[in-house]
C-alpha cells in the first residue's frame, strides 16, 4: 500500500503555490495539539459527501489562507468590487 500521508492538494495562498496534506492523518499532524480533539470530533460527525469540504477547511487552517480571506471580506465590506473586471464587449462581469 502507498504512503497515504504523501497525498496532497495544491492551491495558492498569498500568491504562492502551497501543498496541503490530503489525508485525515496528514491534516491532523499539521494541527496544534490543542485543536486535534476538535478536528477529530468534527471529522467523526461529518457526512461522507461533505468530508472533502471539511478536510480542506482544516488543511487550510494551518496556512495564512484565513487571514487572506479576512482581508478580502474586509475589502468587500468596505464597498470594493473584488473579482474579474467588467468586459463591456462581452456584456458580462
Amino acid at each position: 500500500m502507498s504512503d497515504i500521508t504523501a497525498a496532497t492538494w495544491t492551491t495558492h495562498v498569498g500568491g504562492e503555490r502551497t501543498e496541503l496534506p490530503a489525508t485525515i492523518d496528514g491534516i491532523r499532524a499539521t494541527l496544534p495539539e490543542n485543536q486535534r480533539a476538535t478536528f477529530d470530533a468534527e471529522i467523526g460527525a461529518t457526512p461522507a459527501d461533505e468530508l472533502h469540504l471539511v478536510l480542506v477547511g482544516w488543511a487550510l487552517s494551518a496556512t495564512e489562507a484565513a487571514a487572506e480571506d479576512d482581508a478580502v471580506l474586509a475589502r468587500l465590506r468596505a464597498g470594493e468590487t473584488v473579482g474579474r473586471p467588467v468586459d463591456p464587449e462581452a456584456g458580462v462581469a
